[in-house]
């Protein structure tokens, strides 16, 4: 996209953060019933499932979006080939371009990008953009990276030249790095993709010749890089850290504050949508992108419609993040607010007892305590009613304090979760690092059993 095309299409969308709650929630509703029709009449998929429903073109407008069927995962990969709309495309066409030694080849047949979800729990799902799909959703990627700058600001820093570095798993087609990439090259910043398997003293070595303004990554790697700062082994000077890819934790957001003395913003994307949300203020909660996707909450239950994506609708996809939603909009924005936003049901812990009842634990449960000195934490599940967590604490002195704050805290949670009968220690560790095939931090590990 042109630079000064680009700039002009970032300042209307920019604009969108200063309307109303209705010209926002009539925008949306205008762009979900063009892409539902469009679905429609250009998805075989869409129009028999539709159909079925007693959709067609004249009454389209008049269906709730409830009434929609629902899209997740399995359906996708069953019925790629009729969902997309672009009809040269194949699913097994893709899985062998994904396959192919070259990870660095960005466009698939020269003009689609590709992104691929994790295959951890089966086959991999293929989510398709393109290019006019890919730059709207570049726009939505660095309206949140600038998120509460203004428009001479947001100039006044892309004039000076951006020195944008991204910290996380870099090999290959992961959404994050391609979009956080594409947007660097978009607003001509300079940029340096550090992988996380990349070894430590070259950490240091790199970050320091490159000298970035902004950080962008996943906070368990981030993290690694404040402890680098906090041990005065590495000295950055940054205005802004951007976390993305894992969920934030309070501890953790307050961590990146105190040793980065920048602002920390918490970006929330997917697959699905790479572009979903921002919380730049944990009191205001995630502002959703009620212009870009369509967000509905049923029970928990997290269901999306991409409003940009033509090429491969997505409606009212399934989404295994689990969503509690603010009862008002945004403090500032006119955009939908989540009070927390939790992780996979992979990160679920489950237990049974002795009868064969069942009942989960989330990690995250204990996100709102923040407990002074507790810097990460991770959970081993060791039987089907025990578990073992992991804590990271930021100093020796701090340990007898976690320990016995964490030992109330967890008490409490699992009486009011009837889950007394269940077993669990906490065990203190030097620091928890990301797993090195996904850079991405497990909440969970789970043993045999």
């Amino acid at each position: 996209m042109n630079y000064l095309k680009l700039l002009l299409k970032l300042y209307g969308l920019k604009r969108n953060t200063h309307k109303t709650v209705n010209q926002i929630q009539a925008l949306q509703q205008k762009k979900l019933r063009k892409i539902l029709k469009y679905a429609y009449i250009n998805s075989e998929y869409y129009n028999k499932t539709f159909s079925n429903q007693g959709i067609n073109l004249n009454n389209i407008d008049k269906f709730p979006i409830g009434e929609f069927p629902t899209v997740d995962k399995t359906v996708l990969i069953k019925n790629f080939d009729s969902i997309v709309t672009v009809k040269e495309l194949r699913q097994e066409e893709l899985r062998s371009f994904d396959c192919e030694e070259n990870k660095n080849k960005k466009l698939f047949k020269g003009k689609y990008h590709i992104v691929h979800s994790s295959g951890s729990t089966g086959k991999p799902a293929y989510f398709l953009y393109d290019d006019k799909a890919w730059e709207y959703m570049l726009l939505g990627v660095i309206r949140a990276a600038l998120w509460n700058m203004s428009m001479p600001q947001i100039l006044k820093y892309l004039f000076k030249g951006p020195r944008i570095m991204y910290v996380a798993a870099t090999d290959g087609r992961y959404g994050g790095a391609m979009a956080v990439g594409d947007g660097i090259e978009g607003v001509k910043g300079n940029q340096l993709f550090l992988d996380i398997n990349t070894p430590l003293n070259k950490w240091i070595s790199r970050t320091e010749e490159f000298k970035p303004d902004m950080i962008v990554g996943y906070p368990s790697a981030i993290k690694i890089l404040g402890e680098l700062v906090e041990t005065e082994k590495l000295n950055v000077n940054v205005f802004r850290v951007i976390s993305c890819g894992e969920p934030l934790s309070i501890n953790l957001r307050r961590y990146f504050e105190r040793v980065f003395k920048s602002d920390v913003i918490n970006y929330y994307g997917a697959s699905e949508s790479l572009i979903l949300g921002v919380e730049s203020d944990i009191k205001e909660g995630m502002c959703l992108f009620d212009d870009m996707n369509y967000i509905e909450n049923h029970n928990g239950q997290m269901y999306i419609t991409s409003l940009y994506n033509y090429a491969q609708p997505l409606i009212r996809y399934k989404i295994n993040d689990r969503l509690i939603l603010k009862s008002d909009k945004g403090v500032k924005y006119p955009f939908t607010a989540a009070e927390s936003i939790q992780g996979r049901d992979e990160d679920i812990l489950w237990f049974e007892d002795d009868k064969g009842g069942r009942e989960f634990l989330h990690p995250l449960a204990i996100e709102g305590f923040c407990i002074e000195g507790l810097l990460d934490y991770q959970f081993s599940q060791l039987s089907k009613n025990s578990f073992e967590m992991l804590a990271e604490a930021s100093n020796d002195n701090k340990k007898d304090f976690i320990k016995s704050e964490m030992l109330n805290m967890m008490k409490k949670i699992l009486y009011e979760k009837n889950l007394d009968y269940v077993q669990f220690s906490i065990k203190f560790v030097n620091s928890i690092m990301p797993d090195k095939q996904t850079g991405k931090k497990k909440l969970i590990i789970k043993g045999d059993f």
